[in-house]
């Protein structure tokens, strides 16, 4: 029995094996290895990547508490290339910066290695292991830059809200063991389906899990540390907290609600959607008056996520779909506009004014182009398939009955393509600014040419990313 667990966790063994690796070979070579062990776990992380993408079948570890199923596949594929991608593109700038430790990309493993049991997790005591390995990880990069007054104060935000949002997340299960005397989502959805109406105490668990879960997705109105941890965090980190992060959480977040209350869709549809309307409005609203990019980035984030929660939201199989659906194609958006701000420079110190940006296209027209690109796809402007992310949580509300989240869904779209259209014109027909530096890395062109040609020949197919969502949420929604 333990032979077939481990193999159901290999991926997450192996992962834990090479951090703690790469964390001894750091500490003990006799010169420094942070260059290359920063291109070792790229390296690692695809491969992995590449094997749990290959996998199929579902298969259950440690008595039903871990499972591997195509949701968990899917989510997995995300996190690893969303955060080999960042990790990738961070060298540059870290080298740059002084901040090229080995530590960072180890630390960086822990946290994807937390993602990974999150998604998986079949049992409330595994998705709080898995939650509190990612967040550990996640506060200590955030305050990477020690010698910087911002970088220590997001990292401080980030962990006492963090721990805040764990206490809460810890409270709503412990009223859930005690009304339904088990903490495995598999017991608890028996609990919960056995009856007519869910019982208060059930009830209050689920309302006090959402809140917790909500805090990690930067949900309203659990979003209050995002903007000041986004504009701290060293930019890398920045880029990692708005990929990886936010699809382990939104998919822990599907995982509880469909496998532990999948028969009480009415008492968690009206909560989500009124977290979906809110952060939406906000997102779209608040990050209209900023003019640091990464501020602007940090709302942005919250906005999308309300856009991802309307499709879970739904409570059905084809709403499971769109949020695995948007998901992917706002990782995709974020990984070349992160691409981008971090070769906002000049005199080698980085740039976050979005006025920098002024008649930017005359100095570089093919970067401006890219950026334009990706600042329509985020507003969800067609055909580019930043828009498809939107009609398929917007299809999945209507189709549950949500119109009138729809119809606000649409209308918060409008309102936050004012921001994004913003950088367009400021690039395009601005004042113009002081000229930025003009040396990219070719990494970062790489991944910001292949996310902005993505937007275009994406609307063909998606690149079958829909058919992969559709079968990883039916595995979900049985």
């Amino acid at each position: 029995m333990l032979g077939q667990d481990l193999s159901v966790i290999a991926p997450e063994l192996i992962l834990a094996l090479y951090a703690m690796g790469a964390l001894l070979w750091g500490a003990f070579a006799k010169r420094d290895m942070s260059r290359l062990i920063l291109r070792v776990t790229v390296s690692v992380l695809v491969i992995v990547g590449l094997w749990v993408g290959f996998g199929s079948g579902t298969s259950m570890a440690f008595e039903g508490s871990f499972i591997n199923d195509g949701f968990a596949r899917f989510s997995k594929v995300l996190i690893l290339f969303g955060a080999a991608a960042t990790l990738a593109m961070s060298l540059e700038f870290l080298a740059r910066t002084d901040l090229l430790k080995y530590e960072f990309p180890v630390l960086v493993t822990l946290a994807v290695i937390g993602m990974m049991v999150m998604v998986s997790a079949s049992d409330l005591i595994v998705l709080y292991l898995g939650l509190e390995l990612q967040s550990l990880a996640l506060y200590v990069i955030a305050s990477f830059r020690r010698d910087s007054l911002r970088s220590t104060e997001a990292g401080l935000k980030y962990f006492v809200l963090g721990a805040l949002s764990s206490g809460l997340l810890l409270y709503g299960a412990s009223l859930t063991y005690g009304f339904s005397g088990t903490t495995n989502f598999a017991g608890i959805g028996s609990i919960v389906g056995s009856g007519e109406h869910m019982a208060t105490g059930l009830v209050f668990g689920l309302v006090f899990i959402i809140s917790g879960l909500a805090f990690k997705v930067s949900a309203v109105p659990f979003h209050m540390w995002t903007p000041d941890v986004y504009e701290g965090a060293p930019t890398p980190v920045t880029a990692f907290f708005s990929t990886a992060p936010k699809v382990a959480a939104a998919a822990l977040m599907a995982r509880v609600l469909f496998d532990a209350f999948g028969d009480a869709v009415s008492d968690w549809q009206q909560v989500l959607a009124l977290i979906s309307l809110f952060s939406m409005f906000l997102g779209s609203f608040a990050a209209i008056g900023q003019t640091n990019i990464k501020r602007l980035m940090a709302y942005s984030s919250i906005g999308h996520m309300g856009y991802a929660l309307m499709g879970l939201a739904a409570g059905t199989q084809a709403g499971a779909e769109a949020l695995l659906v948007y998901l992917a194609i706002y990782v995709t958006m974020n990984v070349g506009v992160f691409a981008f701000i971090l070769n906002m420079t000049r005199d080698g110190k980085q740039v976050s004014d979005i006025a920098s940006l002024g008649l930017y296209s005359r100095v570089e027209p093919a970067r401006a182009a890219a950026l334009a690109v990706l600042m329509f796809s985020l507003a969800g402007v067609p055909p580019l398939i930043g828009f498809f992310g939107k009609f398929y949580v917007v299809s999945a509300a209507v189709d549950a009955g949500l119109v009138w989240l729809a119809v606000a869904g649409v209308v918060a779209s409008v309102i936050g393509a004012y921001y994004y259209l913003r950088i367009v014109y400021l690039m395009y027909f601005g004042e113009a600014a002081e000229p930025m530096d003009g040396r990219m890395p070719p990494i970062h062109w790489g991944l910001l040419g292949a996310s902005s040609l993505a937007m275009i020949f994406g609307i063909v197919n998606l690149f079958g990313v829909d058919s992969l969502a559709a079968a990883a949420a039916a595995s979900l929604v049985q």
